[in-house]
C-alpha cells in the first residue's frame, strides 16, 4: 500500500516515512503544495497526509486540486495552536485531521480507520441500495439520483447508506459520528449537520417515498414511507 506525505517539515516527513514504512506502506514525500499534486496524480497513492502550512499551495488548495480527480483519503497535519476550521476541512474533501506533536498509535489507529472506510479491508455482501429514483453503490462509491449519477464525497455517501441501511431508525448525531467516521470529533456535531445539508441539496424533492429527516433534539433518519427496497 502506498502512502504519500505533503510536508515542508523535513523531521516530520522523515519521522512519518518511518511509522508507515514500518507499517507496511511505500512512502514517497513531498515538501510543496506544488509537488504534491504532480506527486498524488503519477504515483497514485492510497493515503494522502497533508500538512496545512506548505510552499508555494498550502493544504486547502492542494486538497481541493487531489479531490477534482481522485477519492483518496486524506489526512490532514495541522499544528497545535494553528487554526483548523473542521468543516471546512470536509467541505474540502478531507477525511480525519491530527494535530502535531502526535503520537505513533494515535497516528496510525486513524490512517487504518480512514483505510478501513474506503474499502482496503475487506467488504461485506450487499454494498447496493436501490429505492424509488435512487440508488446508492457502494462497490463502485456512485450515487444515482433520478437516473442520473450524482457527485457525492465519498463521506457523504458513507452517510446517506449508513441511514438508508435502516430506514425510519433514528440516529444521534454522536452515533452517526461513531459509526460513519470511526472516531471523535470532540462532540462537534456540525460534522454530521454539514453532510446532512448537502446531501439534502442533492436529494431533496426526488421521490415522495422516502426523504432524509431530522428529528428535533435527537438526530436523523432516513424516512421510507413506502418499503420499496431492494
Amino acid at each position: 500500500m502506498k502512502a504519500l506525505v505533503i510536508e515542508d517539515d523535513n523531521n516530520i516527513a522523515e519521522l512519518l516515512r518511518l511509522y508507515l514504512e514500518k507499517d507496511g506502506f511505500q512512502v514517497r514525500i513531498a515538501d510543496d503544495g506544488a509537488t504534491g499534486i504532480a506527486e498524488a496524480k503519477v504515483y497514485e497513492p492510497d493515503l494522502v497526509l497533508l500538512d496545512i502550512m506548505l510552499p508555494i499551495l498550502d493544504g486547502w488548495e492542494v486538497c481541493r486540486a487531489i479531490r477534482k480527480t481522485s477519492k483518496v483519503p486524506i489526512i490532514m497535519l495541522t499544528a497545535k495552536g494553528e487554526t483548523f476550521d473542521k468543516v471546512t476541512g470536509l467541505e474540502m474533501g478531507a477525511d480525519d485531521y491530527i494535530v502535531k506533536p502526535f503520537e505513533v498509535k494515535e497516528l496510525l489507529a486513524r490512517v487504518h480507520a480512514v483505510l478501513r472506510r474506503y474499502g482496503h479491508a475487506q467488504e461485506p455482501e450487499g454494498k447496493k441500495l436501490t429505492f424509488d429514483k435512487l440508488v446508492i453503490n457502494m462497490e463502485s462509491y456512485e450515487l444515482v439520483v433520478d437516473g442520473r449519477k450524482v457527485d457525492a464525497p465519498p463521506k457523504e455517501l458513507e452517510l446517506l447508506f449508513h441511514l438508508a441501511s435502516s430506514p425510519n431508525r433514528v440516529y444521534t448525531r454522536n452515533q452517526l459520528l461513531d459509526e460513519v467516521w470511526g472516531f471523535d470529533y470532540f462532540g462537534d456535531s456540525r460534522t454530521v449537520d454539514v453532510h446532512i445539508k448537502r446531501l439534502r441539496e442533492k436529494l431533496e424533492n426526488v421521490s415522495p417515498s422516502w426523504s432524509l429527516k431530522t428529528v428535533w433534539g435527537v438526530g436523523y433518519k432516513f424516512e421510507l414511507m413506502h418499503p420499496d427496497m431492494s
